[in-house]
């Protein structure tokens, strides 16, 4: 079966073909810049090398429409026919406390989903715009919902719910759901097959480091917490996101600065992180960069970056009572060395410790980078969020009949 993977954002769609029986992408690519001038398409066939094209694409349905061209075209493409495309499987980030597993697209589940736009309003809205899009461009084909907070469902009581007036949450549904959640169960399933042993004997601690950043504590298989919260703000450090802070903070700025509600969430999600401490990029690989040529404030910035992450390793390795095993992923923690190692110095304590020369010369392959003498592994997984989605979209279709 070729499934279609699709990821919207505001302005973009990133898309995957893969062929479910191979587990093989047969393309990729993304559409970028949608509603905006000089559109910008990317398609990388498996076999082939990435053509760039640019274009008008005033929504995303045209962004939808472009997707299966590049898939369809005589240079460029991998598939025939677009009735070849058997399934469509959505990234979805909010599932609330309703959606706990991925499911089966309908009319129904669509009005649900809109119900949620209100606990994820950066996202949601987007999500199901490709929902829609697709929809209309390809009618009759099956589409699955695959929830981004769903792995975390069973989060202990006491993990998900805040310090806050309980009627809160009855009322406002205000607890942690956490995100990253299909990133998360990959790459403690592969992790899980690297040792060689059951999941039910393994306390992993997982670390999704790109320019959003979450971490996550598993227990026997199972989300047992996350740093990620009602929104994917709470938490580390992050490219342009503030992370945790004092919620109290947030107040006083907005009344010094006499900023409106939609402001103060753009300080916080759009100007923070990386980007605000540094003053100069919320890319990791420019921040290591501005380092080398000495700059103070890059340097703060990554040094924030990995205590914070320090801290939650240290705090989930408390929480399970122990860890097995340490897992970075995604872009910055599949591909930077220095974080990598500057998070991990010092916690020997807790069985942790590198081999210098492996986790060096590690960028974006699975490998185990921890000393002959730890007794704590540390590996670096690439992940596979489309693989996951078409994974769980393929389990849908056929419990479909």
């Amino acid at each position: 079966m070729k499934i279609l993977i699709i990821n919207c954002g505001s302005s973009s769609v990133k898309y995957q073909l893969i062929d479910s029986d191979t587990e093989v992408s047969l393309a990729k690519g993304m559409v970028s810049r949608i509603g905006m001038s000089a559109s910008v398409i990317t398609h990388k066939p498996y076999d082939r090398p990435e053509v760039t094209v640019s274009a008008e694409v005033l929504d995303h349905i045209v962004a939808v429409e472009y997707v299966i061209s590049m898939l369809l075209s005589e240079n460029h493409g991998v598939i025939s026919d677009k009735n070849e495309i058997e399934a469509v499987g959505h990234r979805v980030v909010h599932g609330g406390e309703r959606f706990t597993e991925s499911v089966l697209i309908t009319q129904e589940l669509m009005s649900e989903l809109r119900s949620l736009i209100e606990l994820a309003p950066l996202h949601n809205p987007h999500n199901i715009r490709g929902i829609n899009a697709c929809m209309k461009t390809l009618p009759g084909i099956p589409q699955i919902a695959v929830f981004d907070t769903a792995f975390h469902h069973e989060m202990p009581t006491h993990a998900y719910i805040y310090g806050i007036p309980y009627v809160m949450y009855k009322r406002y549904s205000i607890r942690r759901y956490g995100f990253h959640g299909t990133s998360h169960k990959y790459v403690a399933e592969r992790a899980t097959a690297m040792l060689g042993q059951d999941s039910s004997k393994l306390r992993l601690i997982t670390c999704h480091l790109g320019n959003g950043a979450s971490i996550t504590a598993i227990d026997k298989g199972i989300s047992v917490d996350t740093s990620m919260g009602f929104t994917p703000l709470e938490g580390l450090l992050m490219g342009s996101r503030s992370g945790d802070l004092d919620p109290a903070i947030i107040l006083h700025i907005m009344a010094r600065e006499e900023l409106s509600l939609h402001e103060a969430n753009t300080l916080l999600n759009k100007h923070s992180g990386l980007s605000g401490i540094s003053g100069q990029s919320s890319d990791m690989r420019e921040i290591i960069e501005a380092v080398g040529e000495g700059s103070t404030k890059s340097k703060l910035a990554l040094d924030i970056y990995c205590y914070r992450l320090k801290k939650y390793i240290g705090s989930y390795a408390a929480a399970m009572g122990g860890v097995d095993a340490l897992i970075f992923t995604a872009g910055v923690g599949e591909n930077s060395p220095l974080v990598r190692s500057q998070t991990c110095d010092d916690l020997s304590f807790i069985g942790i410790r590198l081999n210098p020369e492996k986790n060096e010369g590690v960028h974006g392959t699975e490998v185990d980078i921890s000393s002959d003498s730890a007794s704590v592994k540390t590996l670096v997984i690439p992940t596979n969020e489309e693989l996951m989605i078409a994974r769980d979209t393929l389990r849908i279709i056929s419990e479909q009949g």
